[in-house]
């Protein structure tokens, strides 16, 4: 193991002033768990063979694509699949979730987002993601648990809570509320129509939704330690350059709703804002809708 003394520290996330510091996890707790019957520990990648290369001991792999998403509408599961899946992962009733992945937990915020669309408890992340689980020099394995079929009931899908569909963005730009778009600055001025080393998925106009904050998602997490920052700096980004009020109904997109969900993590539960929802349509949905408006 690397002499975690020669890493940048990070303060324990007990110190840091979250609204709700219980959903985050260390690695430290990961690695005095890896044996612990009543954690599941669940890998979500943006790299979708990374799992295979190696992963956390005991780590099951949630694929984005093919687990999470319909094959046929551009939606999530239903409750019957998605109870099918978290049983087959050996995910009983109660068992606690602990999510990880790739680019700073950009993926396993999304896979936190959707499991919460079926009001699924017990959900955390682990501080720092893989990339810091690495760093430590902590053990991965490419040996694939095989776990008996779990119990866990999953309820109806209600997307009211948290997610945003065009309908809901067009009713709040009327309501002038607070719209948080947590792509590059390239993309937010129009200058792109997808990140920096990625392909156009489909965004035939650049641009940002009016009214739009541009806050990257990436300004969340300190990039030498890929931990989240503390809440004092989170609230001098998007309450005090930003002027997002906490209790306002607020709305945050991206691309496709991956990156947004990492801001609605933060937002909802390391700063407790009352009331925020992911648009997951987001700009490839936005960018090509007609008659929809843009600024630049």
């Amino acid at each position: 193991m690397t002499d975690t003394r020669t890493l940048p520290a990070v303060p324990p996330i007990a110190s840091r002033g979250y609204a709700h510091p219980d959903v985050l996890v260390s690695t430290e707790w990961v690695a005095a768990h890896l044996d612990d019957p009543s954690v599941r520990l669940v890998e979500s990648d943006e790299d979708l063979l990374l799992y295979e290369v190696g992963h956390i001991p005991g780590a099951v792999k949630i694929d984005w694509v093919t687990d999470l998403n319909d094959a046929t509408t551009r939606d999530y599961l239903d409750r019957e699949r998605m109870q099918a899946l978290l049983r087959s992962r050996g995910i009983n009733q109660d068992t606690a979730i602990v999510f990880y992945g790739d680019k700073n937990n950009w993926w396993a915020a999304y896979a936190f987002w959707v499991f919460r669309l079926f009001g699924i408890e017990r959900l955390k992340l682990m501080d720092g993601g893989r990339a810091r689980w690495v760093e430590e020099g902590r053990a991965l394995t490419t040996e694939v648990p095989r776990y008996t079929a779990g119990n866990l009931a999953v309820g109806p899908r209600d997307d009211a809570g948290i997610r945003a569909f065009r309908e809901d963005v067009l009713e709040h730009l009327q309501q002038r509320g607070q719209l948080v778009d947590v792509r590059s600055p390239e993309e937010f001025r129009g200058e792109r129509l997808h990140m920096p080393d990625y392909p156009n998925e489909g965004s035939l106009r650049g641009g940002h939704i009016p009214g739009a904050r541009s806050i990257p998602w990436a300004r969340a997490v300190q990039p030498e330690t890929h931990t989240f920052r503390p809440a004092g700096e989170l609230r001098t980004i998007y309450t005090e350059e930003q002027g997002l009020a906490p209790e306002g109904d607020t709305i945050a997109y991206c691309r496709i709703g991956e990156r947004s969900s990492h801001t609605w993590f933060v937002l909802t539960y390391l700063l407790g804002y009352k009331k925020v929802r992911n648009y997951d349509g987001s700009w490839t949905e936005w960018g090509n809708g007609v008659r929809l408006p843009i600024e630049r």
